[in-house]
């Protein structure tokens, strides 16, 4: 097919515009904002992977879990991934439908729900650090390893929180699939909160893991994977900036591999936003030579056309 084919990885928090108010219909208005940002994209001629985070999705369902516990099964770490891909892959399905209706556009949208494989020996197995869901006071983190086996630690001083592995990606298992649609035209909705984390045994028999995987990693290998023009990880800035709310502070319009991973090395990009975001561009500019972004929902046009947004470049 003509046009370039664009992946597009967006965060779990730009579903949320006021943390006051988080309902369904809410969230919903939001990805219509952001599809219609993509849909300017796919209007141009190009095609979209859209991989979109879901980390306080997976809290609020850990969170009902937690309060029906009394009543009803907890839900495994792997099915909450899946729930989340199923759910707000409706949200940005139905958005992007609608766009394209209102634009009298024949594209459609679907979405994937999505393996992806890792490493059963990875290292964050034997140490889980990624806290998720609420906290808890000290007496219920040792109830909930006690009784769930849950791995706890303290969370900052703020109080205890579930803590689990979050290995690497490997690969894409449904790969073809989205390929497949990709090509036909379709915008593919894939890959959602990192994918749902599997191992394969001995027999290659695919088996779900209580992890999470980082979503912009995930959405770097199967960018690469598809051999990905372009891959743009849309976030809550317009551009990347160096010394980061200090009075130094000052955006970046390009970097190349090599000062990325220096400003990296010296701590300028926080571990737990910019810094995965950082990492997983670097791995896909170094491994195909083409365009990595960063900016928000609204300057995505504008990056693809070099006129926003923070470049990175070989």
């Amino acid at each position: 097919m003509e046009g370039k084919l664009i992946v597009i990885a967006i965060g779990g928090n730009s579903l949320i515009e006021d943390p006051k108010k988080v309902t369904v219909d809410a969230q919903y208005r939001a990805a219509e904002k952001t599809a219609h940002h993509i849909a300017d994209i796919i209007e141009g001629g190009d095609r979209v992977v859209i991989v979109h985070g879901n980390g306080p999705q997976v809290g609020y369902i850990l969170l009902r879990s937690e309060y029906a516990r009394s009543i009803l099964h907890s839900v495994p770490l792997d099915s909450c991934v899946a729930d989340t891909q199923g759910a707000i892959g409706y949200q940005l399905q139905k958005a992007l439908d609608n766009e394209f209706e209102a634009r009298g556009m024949s594209n459609r949208a679907v979405t994937v729900v999505t393996q992806v494989e890792v490493d059963p020996d990875d290292p964050s197995f034997a140490d889980p650090t990624k806290p998720i869901g609420s906290f808890m006071t000290e007496e219920d983190a040792a109830e909930h390893s006690r009784n769930f086996g849950w791995a706890v630690k303290e969370d900052a001083g703020r109080g205890w929180r579930r803590v689990v592995p979050s290995p690497k990606p490997k690969s894409i298992v449904e790969l073809d699939t989205i390929r497949f649609l990709s090509e036909s035209g379709a915008a593919v909705i894939a890959a959602g909160g990192g994918g749902i984390p599997v191992t394969r045994d001995a027999e290659g028999m695919l088996w779900g893991k209580e992890a999470v995987i980082d979503k912009d990693l995930a959405a770097a290998i199967l960018a690469k994977a598809l051999k990905a023009d372009a891959f743009i990880i849309s976030t809550a800035v317009e551009k990347v900036c160096l010394d980061y709310n200090k009075p130094t502070q000052r955006a970046i319009d390009e970097m190349t591999i090599e000062e990325a991973q220096r400003h990296s090395a010296e701590g300028q990009f926080a571990p737990g936003s910019m810094l995965p975001k950082i990492e997983a561009l670097v791995d896909f500019v170094e491994s195909t030579g083409n365009l990595g972004m960063i900016t928000d929902p609204e300057h995505i046009c504008d990056a693809m056309k070099g006129l926003s947004g923070t470049r990175i470049v070989r």
